[in-house]
């Protein structure tokens, strides 16, 4: 049975098992799928912040925004664990003749590739959920600010915690211009949520 489709009881039994998957990139899934979910959570609210047709469809937008972005975050917490797998599966695969070394060497590269896309995509779907995070912040009801600041919290921890995953597997990759690619996004991407996080937390303290 697939992580996301368990109970949360199921899902945490899972992350303290001493199996390596799922873990650190899954959990960082989680924490942007959660954060997401408020937000849309706080736009979907009767009230906004002053009742304007201008808050309302700035909210709009942002709830069509998060909740695809939510579906993908979700996704990505059985798809993260699975990329793992893929990993372990081929550093165990033979290496007695020149032939199996080449052929696990290719597949440990492809593999960490995968577990690569995963937690890339998902500082992607972060970074677009913090985004929407300003609308949100600026728009909706101020009794809602504490559920917004939670779910700004939890994308950024969701941000830096897929970003160790993209790194520690980066670094074993074996192509100079695919990781300077990569690398060249994550800092972007970190860039760009800390400015869209800075400015949502602006607008929760500016009430």
């Amino acid at each position: 049975m697939s992580l996301i489709d368990g109970s949360v009881r199921d899902l945490l039994t899972a992350f303290s098992s001493s199996d390596p998957t799922p873990g650190g990139g899954s959990a960082a899934a989680l924490a942007s799928a959660v954060g997401a979910a408020l937000l849309t959570m706080v736009a979907g609210l009767p009230k906004t912040r002053s009742g304007s047709d201008e808050d309302r469809q700035a909210l709009a937008a942002a709830i069509g925004s998060l909740t695809e972005t939510r579906h993908q975050l979700s996704a990505a917490i059985d798809a993260d664990a699975i990329a793992y797998d893929r990993v372990v599966t081929a550093y165990k695969l033979a290496r007695g003749s020149d032939e199996e070394k080449s052929v696990r060497k290719t597949a440990i590269q492809r593999a960490l590739r995968g577990a690569i896309d995963v937690p890339l995509q998902v500082m992607r779907l972060s970074a677009r959920a913090l985004e929407a995070a300003q609308a949100v912040a600026a728009h909706g009801h101020p009794g809602a600010s504490s559920d917004v600041g939670v779910a700004v919290a939890l994308l950024r921890c969701g941000l830096r915690g897929a970003r160790l995953n993209v790194d520690i597997n980066l670094a074993s990759v074996h192509d100079d211009t695919y990781t300077s690619a990569v690398a060249a996004e994550v800092d972007r991407l970190t860039g760009a949520a800390a400015t869209a996080a800075e400015a949502a937390e602006a607008a929760l303290a500016a009430g």
